[in-house]
């Protein structure tokens, strides 16, 4: 799974100690969540996407997801 939890890290100038203190997990759970060896469980996720005051999907996103499909203006879906 993608996730900008790095970048959102760093923008606070946290490391990853001090996120991990703040989610009450481990430095390395920080880590693997980071470099994509580890998807968090949803209930992290949710404790991580309030942390930074964001929406889960703006957090983390599924790699293997199809484009969304949205009509173009006036067209019609059956």
């Amino acid at each position: 799974m993608k996730n900008t939890l790095r970048v959102l890290r760093a923008e606070r100038e946290w490391s990853q100690q001090k996120l991990a203190e703040l989610l009450d997990v481990s430095r390395q759970t920080i880590n693997a969540i980071e470099k994509r060896k580890y998807d968090p469980s949803l209930p992290l996720a949710f404790k991580i996407a309030r942390l930074f005051n964001l929406p889960i999907e703006d957090i983390f996103s599924d790699e293997d997801a199809e484009p969304s499909f949205t009509p173009a203006s006036g067209e019609q879906v059956d």
